[in-house]
């Protein structure tokens, strides 16, 4: 996984359990900024429902997944998606940092590996 981040996920809010989750390992992220991704996914889930997730891929590029259990029938498939686009619309800045954030933080892991196998 030479030059490779895996996937991990940022954050995810869930209507069926009715719960939020950010990922601590993301932490040193602004308060302001942890707040405001919680708000979007939140907001989400209660108009569209199911479950909404922000990940990060390989590259470092962020990810949104809409996904809603087989037999939930409340789940809005096409609303999902048009408040997916409408959120990479109106938060297009948000998302580029967020990216800009996961970038760094894997060029800053590749920097402590190769610091860390000089070292050996």
């Amino acid at each position: 996984m030479e030059g490779r981040l895996e996937k991990r996920v940022l954050c995810v809010a869930n209507s069926y359990l009715q719960k939020y989750y950010f990922n601590p390992l993301y932490s040193s992220l602004p308060g302001e900024i942890q707040k405001e991704l919680k708000l979007l996914c939140v907001a989400h889930v209660e108009e569209a429902g199911g479950i909404l997730s922000l990940e990060f891929d390989e590259r470092g590029r962020l990810q949104i997944k809409t996904m809603a259990h087989d037999h939930d029938f409340y789940y809005d498939e096409i609303e999902s998606g048009i408040l997916v686009g409408r959120l990479q619309r109106e938060q297009e800045e948000l998302l580029s940092r967020l990216e800009l954030f996961s970038r760094l933080a894997l060029e800053e892991g590749r920097r402590q590996s190769a610091a860390g196998q000089s070292l050996d």
